[in-house]
Parts: structure tokens; C-alpha cells; sequence
């Protein structure tokens, strides 16, 4: 892998926790292919090889519906979003796939109260080339903590 790739992927994590923290979620599913999946996972169930996760979207479609739900219709109170990131541990590469893996932690702040730590944990992703771009074909968010808040409303 030579630094324009590492460059170029590091812009897309990064660019992912901005499209959210920001609340451009209209936008972030544009970072998944056509048929690129999503998942919010424990650590206990994807350490042990089981399916069930807290979100678990199967295309950029079902991104996009989650998203308007989100915006239009999932009453919540209003908070901010915000991610710290690690570095992309690359596991695999090649010229049409890249696996990586990288912390992180989120918080959630509401205006009238102190910042919460919401979740920590890694992204495992695999990342391919759409012409030019790179983008997510999966992406899973494996969570540490065994509790999360009573409603996971933005992905992680």
C-alpha cells in the first residue's frame, strides 16, 4: 500500500465520523456501495460468531431509509454526536479490497448536559474501489461496553 492509498482511506473513516457528527446524514450513505452493508454489533455476540446486532443494514437502500427515519420521523431529544478515531490497522490489501480495522470512541452531548461516552470499541471495514473512490462495502461497529443507551437513534 503506498501513502496516496493510506491517505485516500484514512479520508473516508475520517470523513464518515464527520458526515455524522456533523448531522450530514442525508450524505453518509454515499460512502457505502450499492450494496454495502452496515452493522451495530456487541463484542460478545461477534466474538462468539452470532448474528444479532443493534442495526444491521444489508444495503446503501436501507441506509437511506434508516437515515430518513431518523431526520423525519424517530422522535428523540437533540444531542450531538461526536467520534474519536484511530488509526486504520490494515489487515489485507490489494488492488480491488482493503481490510482494516480502528478504534473508537463516541459521545453524546446534549446543550443542557455533560458529554457521555456512548460507545467504545472498532470498526472492522472492508473497503473497495468505486471508480475513483473508495468506499464501504461493509462496515461493523463492534461495541465493548455491554450496555448502550436505551435508544441507539444515528449509527455509531
Amino acid at each position: 500500500m503506498n501513502f496516496n492509498d493510506y491517505l485516500n482511506l484514512s479520508v473516508l473513516l475520517q470523513q464518515s465520523a464527520h458526515l455524522l457528527d456533523s448531522n450530514d446524514l442525508s450524505t453518509w450513505p454515499d460512502l457505502f456501495v450499492a450494496d454495502g452493508r452496515y452493522k451495530l454489533q456487541s463484542r460478545e455476540n461477534f466474538d462468539a460468531g452470532l448474528p444479532l446486532c443493534i442495526m444491521d443494514y444489508e444495503s446503501q437502500g436501507m441506509l437511506r431509509d434508516r437515515i430518513y427515519g431518523v431526520q423525519n420521523t424517530i422522535y428523540h431529544d437533540p444531542y450531538s454526536q461526536r467520534h474519536v478515531c484511530g488509526a486504520p490497522l490494515i489487515s489485507s490489501f490489494n488492488d480491488s479490497e482493503i481490510q482494516c480495522e480502528s478504534s473508537y470512541i463516541v459521545t453524546r452531548t446534549q446543550r443542557d448536559g455533560m458529554p457521555q461516552i456512548i460507545s467504545t470499541g472498532r470498526y472492522i471495514d472492508v473497503i473497495v474501489r468505486d471508480g475513483e473512490a473508495l468506499k464501504f462495502k461493509a462496515r461493523t461497529a463492534v461495541y465493548d461496553n455491554d450496555l448502550l443507551p436505551n435508544s441507539v437513534i444515528k449509527p455509531i
